[in-house]
């Protein structure tokens, strides 16, 4: 083993762009990778630019005519009509758009091949985690879809368990799509209910194919969820499932919009309990999976608040070196934030809401309460497949 952990990093990410007033602003990555550098995580984490995903590499998740289709709007932005996802309100064109939208999926690629071959226990993409973009079409901000990607280059490299687990607030249906009739993947994700927030998928129902029932897991999360009930559906779904399956390689998404300072959805979980997700799965690679990590970014749209944090806090736990939630932030940092974007960036790593805590679902559960409801519908709709009690 060459390094403990790896950050997947090229500034050129930064060009993933849709516009000035779409809500996938790329200054949330720059500061990210900024206050990586002011809090020295990248002094413990080996920094790595990998290549951009080649055609080959794109084609084990994503149609050719897709990529052709991306390829062409990324020369021309002003031919895209909306076919195939693109020139969207929600996937606007730009010029250079497969250029680094292949850039970020190498990096998640370049993430899981460095995992498997031994040459890092953990890797990190926080660019990475572009969950919604479906074989066929670009979806929810997502043009190429790394996290299905670098799954899919693991089972070519000779995986034959990968666990994926995604606490985006929105469903990863691109990669249970993806992975859906497969069951050398085991896909979870928690999320605010179909009902309430796009993509109006992930229903409990959803189990993954006659093929391979029981590899698609769906927690639908009522809107409003906090620290708590986040943490207990968590370890009420997720950990029991990858002692079951044992995957040799855990690949977990980080999205950051659960906060409750996000303007995108509902969910109201603090950086507080975002990071003790982290700590959890980092601790389930290591029990389960041989310590075999790769970790992505996600959503997240409270770009100066919330996301640099919730990110820097992973690249910490990945590094072996967590930042504590108290830690001030260097004022280097905020004077980054001010020149950026006019805002006053945060004080310190926390929201105050450091230790959190929720309560076990061994304890017992109240068939009246809507949290318990949802981790019920879950466990009764999966866990049967997959010969474990309801």
């Amino acid at each position: 083993m060459s390094g403990r952990a790896q950050l997947m990093w090229d500034e050129a990410v930064t060009g993933y762009d849709f516009g000035r007033d779409h809500p996938m602003d790329p200054v949330r990555l720059a500061l990210t990778r900024k206050l990586v550098a002011a809090l020295g995580l990248d002094r413990e984490a080996h920094l790595v630019t990998a290549k951009p995903a080649g055609e080959s590499t794109l084609r084990l998740v994503h149609r050719e005519d897709y990529i052709d289709a991306v390829k062409a709007a990324s020369a021309d932005p002003g031919s895209a009509d909306g076919s195939y996802g693109l020139g969207t309100l929600d996937d606007p064109a730009f010029a250079g758009m497969h250029e680094v939208s292949a850039l970020i999926a190498g990096q998640s690629v370049g993430a899981a091949e460095a995992v498997w071959r031994g040459d890092a226990l953990h890797a990190v993409n926080f660019t990475g985690g572009l969950h919604h973009a479906m074989p066929g079409c670009a979806s929810g901000f997502c043009v190429y879809n790394d996290a299905a990607l670098a799954i899919a280059r693991l089972l070519e490299l000779g995986a034959e368990r990968v666990a994926y687990v995604d606490v985006d607030v929105h469903h990863g249906d691109g990669v249970q799509a993806a992975f859906w009739e497969d069951p050398r993947v085991l896909t979870i994700s928690l999320h605010e209910h179909p009902r309430t927030l796009f993509p109006q998928t992930g229903w409990p129902e959803e189990t993954g194919a006659e093929s391979a029932e029981g590899s698609a897991v769906n927690v639908a999360l009522p809107a409003g969820t906090g620290d708590s009930g986040w943490l207990r559906a968590f370890h009420a779904v997720v950990p029991e499932l990858i002692a079951d399956f044992r995957p040799q390689v855990l690949v977990t998404q980080h999205g950051a919009d659960t906060h409750f300072e996000d303007p995108l959805a509902h969910l109201a979980v603090s950086l507080d309990a975002q990071r003790a997700v982290q700590v959890a799965c980092h601790d389930l690679a290591h029990e389960y999976a041989g310590g075999r990590w790769v970790a992505l970014g996600g959503g997240g749209y409270a770009v100066v608040e919330v996301v640099p944090r919730s990110w820097t806090h992973l690249v910490g736990i990945a590094a072996g070196r967590p930042v504590e939630p108290e830690t001030v932030i260097p004022e280097s940092w905020r004077q980054e934030v001010y020149a950026r974007t006019r805002q006053l960036g945060p004080m310190r790593m926390t929201d105050g809401r450091w230790p959190v805590s929720w309560a076990d679902w061994e304890a017992g559960y109240d068939p009246a309460d809507r949290l318990d409801q949802a981790i019920r519908a879950t466990r009764r709709a999966v866990f049967p497949l997959r010969g474990l009690l309801p």
